[in-house]
């Protein structure tokens, strides 16, 4: 049986308000929580059990979830009490994997949104007999990733983890494939980190690294910027998933969802099944989550509404994230950064700031 570990621990800092009650692998995301797309890619490429490392408000994941069975899947899940690191979250979970020692076993980031090939990645794992098959990717910039130079022959020769100068632009892209003893190596009961301990270790001790380079689509939805372009990717079909709930497209409007039918949706916004557009409103490239209002005459681009959150007439945002619940007056207008906390509530004109006058 084809399994994977899906490390889905982390608390998602940087993209509150979002996640101060959701973790940030079950934001909603094109219609369906982020890690939605993530299973339905891993069942796609052959895997069939998968284990998820949760410590973030664990109960999220196996209430919407359960046991797999409608992705095809047999899940298990198992909880960090302790921050465990990226290395000690996986060997925290190994008790349930069934795999045999030199068996490849799967490791994907629940942040990360990618069309590469896993089964291919898998294929060439097997193939090469490797101890660990990295998936990497190129990027412009390399300072903020784990850089992985590799030889003619694809052996990684290095592993340098946030370098300040970088010597390649290939970067660890968060798809592993391990075979079952490397995880089995990993020290127990203790925080570790794969990128600065167990990578480095095995290349220290001369084990097979290879890199999987694959240029497919790829994004880390780590920041509210990023969130938000991965769903309106994944609506236009950029970045392609069995899990959208609807045909690739400018706008996902999910059943349900109350569209005046002079307002203008597109760019990718998806629409929440309980949410409502109201007349001359445009609202692109966004994300309407449920219970939430757009107003008449507003103007939304590049922003999220939170579960309940509303926008009054006339109010312009770009690049905002307005929390659960929270109200946005009518008239104001806010600008890319801006972040508006669950429940808060801003009056009728009480904020102007545009792009012109922030120059």
């Amino acid at each position: 049986m084809s399994e994977a570990v899906l490390l889905v621990g982390g608390r998602g800092t940087r993209l509150r308000p979002l996640t101060v009650t959701t973790p940030k692998p079950m934001l909603p995301t094109a219609g369906v929580p982020f890690l939605a797309h993530v299973l339905a890619r891993a069942r796609a490429a052959g895997i069939e059990h998968v284990v998820l490392a949760t410590s973030y408000r664990p109960e999220v994941f196996s209430e919407h979830f359960g046991a797999g069975a409608g992705f095809g899947l047999a899940i298990d899940y198992v909880a960090e009490t302790e921050a465990l690191g990226t290395a000690g979250g996986i060997r925290n979970v190994s008790g349930l994997l069934t795999s045999g020692p030199d068996d490849p076993v799967v490791v994907l980031n629940g942040d990360v949104l990618s069309g590469h090939d896993i089964a291919r990645q898998i294929a060439a794992h097997r193939a090469a007999g490797a101890d660990a098959t990295l998936h990497l990717t190129e990027v412009d910039d390399a300072r903020p990733f784990g850089s992985c130079p590799t030889d003619a022959s694809g052996r990684i020769t290095a592993f340098l983890e946030k370098s300040p100068v970088p010597v390649s632009n290939l970067v660890n892209a968060g798809c592993y494939v391990l075979a079952r003893r490397v995880i089995d190596a990993i020290p127990a009961g203790r925080p570790v980190s794969v990128e600065r301990e167990t990578f480095p270790a095995l290349l220290a001790a001369g084990a097979l690294v290879l890199g999987h380079v694959d240029d497919a689509y790829w994004l880390d939805i780590g920041t509210p910027a990023a969130y938000v372009r991965a769903s309106a990717d994944l609506v236009r079909g950029m970045a392609p998933s069995p899990a959208l709930p609807g045909p690739p497209g400018e706008a996902l409007v999910l059943p349900g969802a109350q569209v005046a039918p002079d307002a203008v949706i597109d760019g990718g916004t998806t629409v929440a099944a309980t949410a409502c557009v109201g007349a001359g409103a445009t609202v692109s490239g966004s994300v309407l989550m449920e219970g939430s209002r757009v107003d008449a005459g507003a103007r939304l681009s590049r922003s999220v509404l939170g579960r309940g959150a509303s926008v009054g007439a006339g109010t312009v945002l770009d690049g905002v994230v307005v929390g659960d619940g929270a109200h946005v007056g009518a008239g104001n207008e806010l600008v890319s950064g801006a972040r508006v906390w669950p429940d808060a509530i801003l009056p009728d004109r009480s904020v102007r700031f545009s792009t012109d006058e922030a120059g």
